[in-house]
């Protein structure tokens, strides 16, 4: 989806891929325009009409970019894990991170979260990062499935998807009410849901 036929051209059109996440995790879409992003991989302005055929073009690979990164970045947390427990409040501590952020005093750490949920909003517009979206959550489920078989739990597809929007929805609420501690009330939901959408595997 995302290449250009020259080891050259490749090399730019990452490189301007990469200068378009950025500013999308600083300041969200409106932040990308190809001024912007031509001036942040330090190429000519010209270069990202030449190697995408729209801005359009551009954001949707600038989105499955910081959507991997943010996939490996659970996967890496998921392995790392020495000790799952299987009470709900370890389940809960291990969810929370993957579907929160690990680092909640940290600024980016606001600032992805709520680049995550533009992403959600944008693709419901453009078919393109829709496509993106629909491949990224795939992956994104295939890790809380494995945290949660690690954990030694249980959950279906149907269960899990109940799960994710439960917690999207409240981070959502809570983001757009400036809520200083958004992840709170998610935590507190999964909490009380743990059990019920992904309860322990009986030994």
């Amino acid at each position: 989806m995302c290449s250009a036929a020259t080891p050259k051209g490749e090399r730019r059109r990452q490189a301007l891929v990469a200068a378009a996440a950025e500013l999308l995790l600083e300041g969200g879409f409106d932040a990308v325009r190809h001024r912007a992003v031509a001036t942040r991989a330090d190429l000519p302005l010209a270069s990202t009409t030449y190697y995408f055929d729209s801005l359009d073009d551009l954001i949707a690979c600038a989105v499955e970019l910081n959507g991997e990164a943010e996939v490996e970045w659970m996967r890496a947390r998921v392995a790392a894990v020495q000790d799952y427990g299987r009470d709900a409040e370890s389940t809960v501590d291990l969810l929370g991170g993957l579907l929160l952020g690990a680092d909640e005093a940290r600024p980016e750490s606001r600032e992805r979260m709520i680049a995550r949920y533009e992403r959600f909003m944008a693709s419901a517009r453009h078919r393109g990062l829709r496509e993106v979206q629909l491949r990224l959550r795939a992956q994104f489920d295939d890790v809380l499935v494995d945290a949660l078989r690690r954990s030694g739990r249980s959950v279906d597809e149907s269960r899990l998807r109940h799960l994710v929007a439960m917690v999207d929805g409240a981070m959502i609420t809570a983001l757009a009410e400036y809520d200083p501690d958004p992840r709170s009330m998610a935590r507190r939901m999964l909490l009380e849901s743990i059990d019920l959408m992904a309860p322990p595997v009986q030994e």
